[in-house]
């Protein structure tokens, strides 16, 4: 069990989270596992749910099968053969190839830490499935949108809101459980950091999400401006849809202000927690400096914040946290 967990939970979880895992190796030992363990099994079901070279209905079956097993309802074995298959990442391929394996990992956790994951990863699911029902039918030539901002906020919630959650009730009971703190306070505020973090993905995926016919931008706020949302396609149409796309950036950077809050709300002497928390953040607010000032409809410039800064943001956070009045001005306080 314990080799299993070392190839699980530290090289392919290297190889499929891409910035995660630098979260993930800041995080403090006694959380690590099950937080890797969450991430791991959440993008197992996400890599299901964006098979599109399996049929739709199957990938709703299976993902359905792999929440039961989650939540303990079914023994029924998993083969995702089919899915993996299709993967162009071995990666990808090997984390269905081993899902049973990531189970056995799941059982093996403590009752309330198993409770725990097993929440969030409902939640997850719930949304993965909902986005499926959405747009399982949708193409670059037929674009099918959100309709309402309650939606967004909901898809939101519901793959990365909760997880601000999760984090928050896992790292209570495991480093802090005797601190007095604002409960209340960390997981509303544990929500919007999640939330702002996807909010920043969704505006910076716009181009590619288009041309799988997945426009989160909602129908009714596009509508005023004369758009559908396949004109989202055409790149000189940017003019026309930028206020509203600037009027997203702004509720994204005062959620991941709120994660700052957040972050900051913890005990000092959590250090790897609050450098764990701090990294996301810094990464957000530079890609909505990027996005800012980018073309947001042009496919060809995918926009992205460099390697190379990402090192120096981490870099910066550990060298200034010493010092608690410039580390905590990392992050610009909102405007009054």
């Amino acid at each position: 069990m314990a080799h299993a967990q070392k190839e699980l939970l530290t090289d392919l979880l290297k190889d499929v989270s891409r910035s995660f895992y630098l979260t993930l190796r800041l995080l403090p030992g006694p959380v690590r596992p099950q937080i890797g363990l969450a991430y791991l099994l959440a993008r197992t079901t996400d890599t299901i749910a964006d098979t599109g070279l399996v049929p739709l209905e199957q990938r709703l079956q299976s993902l359905q099968d792999l929440r039961a097993r989650i939540l303990g309802t079914s023994q029924t074995p998993l083969e995702f053969g089919t899915f993996a298959r299709h993967q162009a990442s071995p990666a990808e391929r090997i984390l269905l190839e081993r899902c049973e394996e990531s189970l056995s990992l799941l059982q093996a956790l403590e009752p309330a830490d198993r409770r725990l994951v097993v929440d969030v990863l409902q939640t997850i699911t719930g949304g993965q499935e909902l986005d499926l029902r959405r747009f399982g039918g949708a193409s670059a030539q037929s674009v099918a949108a959100l309709r309402t901002d309650d939606e967004l906020d909901d898809y939101t919630y519901r793959v990365a809101g909760c997880v601000g959650e999760f984090w928050t009730k896992i790292c209570r009971a495991h480093l802090f459980a005797k601190t007095a703190l604002d409960d209340t306070m960390l997981l509303a505020n544990g929500v919007r950091f999640g939330k702002g973090l996807q909010l920043v993905n969704i505006l910076r995926d716009v181009p590619a999400d288009l041309r799988r016919g997945c426009c989160y931008l909602p129908a009714e706020r596009l509508a005023p401006l004369g758009l559908k949302p396949s004109d989202l396609l055409d790149p000189l149409n940017e003019p026309r849809v930028r206020p509203l796309y600037d009027g997203y950036l702004d509720p994204a950077e005062a959620h991941l202000q709120a994660g700052w809050a957040y972050t900051n709300a913890l005990p000092r002497r959590g250090v790897r927690l609050r450098l764990a928390c701090s990294l996301p953040i810094l990464i957000g607010g530079e890609t909505i400096k990027l996005l800012r000032a980018g073309k947001v409809l042009d496919p060809e410039r995918r926009i992205k914040v460099s390697r190379r800064r990402v090192r120096q943001l981490a870099l910066r956070s550990v060298v200034l946290y010493p010092w608690a009045g410039a580390w905590e001005r990392q992050v610009a306080a909102a405007p009054d």
